[in-house]
C-alpha cells in the first residue's frame, strides 16, 4: 500500500512551469515515418511533420541512473510526487492551428494545472493535468490538455467478486489492422525515450505488475488512430481528443474502428477507437475538421 496521499501538499505544484526548447530534424521525422508506415520519402527542411510527432519534442532527459524501478523518472521536479505506484497517460485534448516543419527550433510550455483526487472500483485516484502550448518559429501551432491518472497497484479481486467478461467493442463502419509486435513497442519507447518497462521488459511487465503481456503504449494508439483519420477523410484533423478506456497488449493484432463521418456547416468530426480483436474499447477517440 502506498503512503498517505496528501493533496493539499501536491496542489502547491499547480501553476509550475517548464519551458523545454528542441529541433526538428529529419532524422527524427524519417523514423517516425518509418515506425507508422507514413511512407518512404526522406523529409527535407520546412516540410511539414506527421501529427502528433510532437510527443517526440521536448522530453525530460532524465539520468538513466535517476529512474524508478519501474523506469518512470523520479517525480517531484515539474510533475508533483504523487506517491502512488502506477502512473498512466489518460487522455488528451489537443487542437493543431498550424503544422511543425522539419527544421523548425520547438519551444514546449508546459504549466500544471490541476490536482484532484477521485475513487475509482480499485482505490484511489490521483489525476493531474497540464497545459502544454506547441510553438514554432514563434508562433503557437499546437495546444494540448494532457491528464495522467496515478494508481495503487492492483491488489487481487476478492474471491466473492470474479471479474465480469469485458464487453467486446462494436465494428466500426471502416476497420483497419495493425500488426503489434515488440519492435513497434520499441521504436515508439526509442522514439519518445520512454523507459517505462511495461512496454519492453515482459518479465517485469508480467511478474511485477501483473500484466498478461507488454502494454501498448497510450500515445502509441493515439497516433494510429489520428492517422486513421486521416486516411479516412483525406487530410489531418484541426482537433484530437482521445481517452484510455482499458489496456491494449502486445498479442498479436489491434484493430483501428471509424464510425461515421459527421458533417454539417462544412465541419467534420469522425469517432475512431481501437480495440483487440474481440476484446474491449482500448482506446477512445474523436477527430475533428474546422470549416
Amino acid at each position: 500500500m502506498s503512503e498517505a496521499l496528501d493533496v493539499e501538499h501536491l496542489r502547491q505544484w499547480i501553476g509550475r512551469e517548464q519551458v523545454v526548447e528542441d529541433v526538428l530534424t529529419p532524422g527524427l521525422v524519417n523514423r517516425f515515418s518509418a515506425t507508422f508506415g507514413l511512407g518512404s520519402q526522406p523529409a527535407r527542411p520546412g516540410d511539414p511533420a506527421p501529427r502528433l510527432i510532437h510527443f517526440c519534442l521536448c522530453l525530460d532527459a532524465a539520468p538513466t541512473g535517476g529512474l524508478g524501478a519501474d523506469g518512470h523518472p523520479a517525480r517531484g521536479a515539474f510533475l508533483p510526487p504523487v506517491p502512488l505506484p502506477r502512473r498512466m497517460w489518460a487522455s488528451s485534448d489537443i487542437a493543431f492551428s498550424g503544422d511543425v516543419r522539419v527544421g523548425d527550433t520547438i519551444l514546449r510550455e508546459s504549466r500544471i494545472a490541476s490536482v484532484e483526487l477521485k475513487q475509482g472500483r480499485g482505490g484511489t485516484l490521483c489525476f493531474v493535468s497540464v497545459d502544454h502550448s506547441i510553438s514554432a518559429c514563434g508562433a503557437v501551432v499546437v495546444t494540448e490538455r494532457q491528464n495522467l491518472v496515478y494508481r495503487d497497484a492492483a491488489g487481487p479481486a476478492p474471491a466473492s467478486a470474479p471479474a465480469a467478461a469485458p464487453v467486446a467493442a462494436p465494428r466500426g463502419e471502416g476497420v483497419e489492422s495493425i500488426d503489434l509486435s515488440e519492435p513497434l513497442l520499441f521504436r515508439y519507447s526509442a522514439l519518445t525515450f520512454n523507459a517505462h518497462r511495461i512496454h519492453y521488459d515482459l518479465p517485469y511487465a508480467t511478474g511485477e505488475e501483473g500484466y498478461p503481456a507488454l502494454v501498448v503504449h497510450g500515445p502509441l494508439q493515439a497516433t494510429l488512430l489520428l492517422h486513421f483519420a486521416a486516411r479516412r477523410t483525406g487530410r489531418a484533423p484541426d482537433r484530437f481528443a482521445f481517452r484510455g478506456i482499458a489496456p491494449a497488449f502486445c498479442r498479436g493484432a489491434l484493430e483501428l474502428h471509424a464510425g461515421p463521418l459527421a458533417e454539417g456547416d462544412g465541419a467534420a468530426a469522425l469517432e475512431v477507437w481501437s480495440a483487440e480483436p474481440a476484446g474491449p474499447v482500448a482506446m477512445q477517440a474523436k477527430a475533428e475538421w474546422h470549416a
